[in-house]
């Protein structure tokens, strides 16, 4: 499909709502769940590259877990997690930098292409792009030792901001390097809240394959719009735990960081990305500061 009939598909009070992010960044975390099915897939790239079309800079970052967990368990390694977060053994890392940088993001890569738009490739080792140290304490400051898992330090932007200038959408691949020039496994919504934060996106959206923020554990209600200091109480309060930990803990940190919000939205819903950000058909949950 050529750009100007992509376009002139869209109903003009969303190109109305797009033209307002013209020239602007919006960092987007691409799950690995969504990664897996072929349908989301395709409808979650398609909004991609129409952001792209519109004249906006969708910047992905991606995760890669089912991926990963297929192949450690083909090698016989059994996945283990603390809050969220991969517990990574040196042979872990390697499995997990193989899948994420040789697998799982030339994939999405390739989909871009095919699909009409252009992607560059490439992982945070790429021009020291994302420098990290080995995390060493959990949210509530506790001594903690999950192997080969990184926090992030640094960002350098420029090699991003050369790919945006020509007009490429990167796909980044949340593999960092350490001041000791070890490779660090580091959680991609963890990555993609760092990176919207150095890039001064005007959004972040983190993709899952929930409906968003739920009122209660067993709750199926989900918040639609929640502030940040209320979202990080409810992990103290253990209403949000396991995955959704570093979700809510890289978008309270993105916006302590400038980002005017985030959404956590359903990437099971056709077209969310549009929905979540352009329509008033909120798929999940919006965090404002």
């Amino acid at each position: 499909m050529k750009d100007t009939d992509r376009m002139t598909c869209i109903p003009p009070e969303l190109l109305h709502s797009m033209e307002k992010l013209k020239g602007k960044t919006v960092v987007i975390k691409y799950g690995g769940k969504l990664a897996a099915s072929s349908r989301l897939r395709k409808t979650a790239i398609d909004d991609i590259i129409l952001l792209k079309h519109a004249g906006i800079n969708p910047v992905v970052v991606h995760g890669g877990g089912p991926d990963i967990n297929s192949f450690l368990a083909k090698q016989g390694i059994k996945s283990t997690f603390y809050k969220g977060l991969r517990i990574t053994s040196l042979e872990t890392l390697e499995a997990v930098q193989m899948v994420l940088v040789g697998k799982t993001n030339k994939e999405i890569v390739s989909l871009i292409n095919l699909r009409g738009g252009r992607a560059i490739g490439l992982c945070g080792i790429d021009g020291n792009m994302i420098q990290c140290v080995r995390l060493g304490k959990d949210l509530s400051g506790n001594d903690i030792d999950l192997g080969y898992v990184g926090s992030i330090v640094s960002v350098d932007t420029e090699p991003l901001e050369i790919i945006l200038a020509g007009n490429y959408i990167p796909v980044i691949a949340p593999i960092g390097i350490g001041t000791d020039g070890e490779s660090y496994n580091i959680n991609a919504d963890t990555a993609a809240g760092k990176l919207a934060s150095a890039l001064k996106a005007e959004k972040l959206v983190l993709l899952t394959d929930v409906r968003g923020i739920k009122k209660t554990p067993k709750s199926h209600e989900i918040f639609s719009e929640i502030p940040a200091d209320y979202a990080y109480r409810l992990i103290k309060d253990e209403i949000i735990s396991e995955g959704m930990i570093p979700k809510v803990i890289s978008s309270v940190d993105a916006l302590n960081n400038g980002v005017p919000c985030v959404h956590i939205t359903d990437g099971n819903a056709p077209h969310c990305i549009l929905h979540e950000m352009f329509t008033g058909q909120r798929t999940g949950t919006m965090i404002t500061p």
